[in-house]
């Protein structure tokens, strides 16, 4: 029987403990400068209470590591969006799609495969027509940039796919998509 209550106790006790011992430091341990009332400030950089510096200048990057950061980063970015029964790249996707095509140069053994993709409206074959023309749009002017064909496959799901199943405009514009898959 104590052996029972013995157990219910620390059930209690151990996840309040451990609890404890995760908590954050508070505002009121924090002086005015922002740092714990533990730290030590010296002439090279603020260190904490274990040694460890807490403050630093952020790496300078040369002029083409700031372009490969910047092309990475547009590269994350692997949809194009459309207007509303229009196949054209609009200007604003443009970066995005040069940042993948110099990837592609850069890269001649990757391939990608092109998706192209339509909201509900309009019939099921109109929509998978328009999904190819957006797909086939992107793929040439990827192909103007010195990308290869055999590097680049087209579909179309029209609008099988839908990234966004609200009916609002706002999902609607969601759905008319290229995507690039890697």
């Amino acid at each position: 029987m104590n052996l029972n209550k013995l157990f219910k106790a620390m059930l209690v006790v151990v996840p309040v403990m451990a609890l404890g011992a995760c908590s954050t430091t508070s505002e009121s341990e924090t002086d005015a400068s922002g740092s714990t009332s533990g730290s030590t400030t010296t002439t090279g950089g603020e260190y904490g209470s274990g040694g460890v510096e807490t403050g630093g200048v952020a790496p300078i990057l040369t002029p083409e590591e700031q372009q490969r950061v910047e092309q990475e980063e547009l590269r994350a970015q692997n949809i194009i969006y459309f207007d509303f029964d229009r196949s054209e790249v609009q200007s604003e996707n443009a970066a995005i799609i040069q940042a993948h095509g110099n990837y592609l140069v850069e890269h001649p053994n990757l391939r990608v495969l092109i998706e192209g993709h339509a909201d509900e409206r309009g019939t099921p074959e109109y929509n998978i027509a328009l999904g190819e023309r957006r797909a086939k749009a992107i793929a040439k002017y990827l192909q103007s940039m010195g990308v290869q064909p055999s590097q680049m496959s087209v579909v179309s799901y029209g609008e099988e796919k839908p990234l966004d199943f609200s009916r609002s405009e706002s999902g609607f514009a969601k759905n008319r998509r290229g995507v690039l898959v890697y």
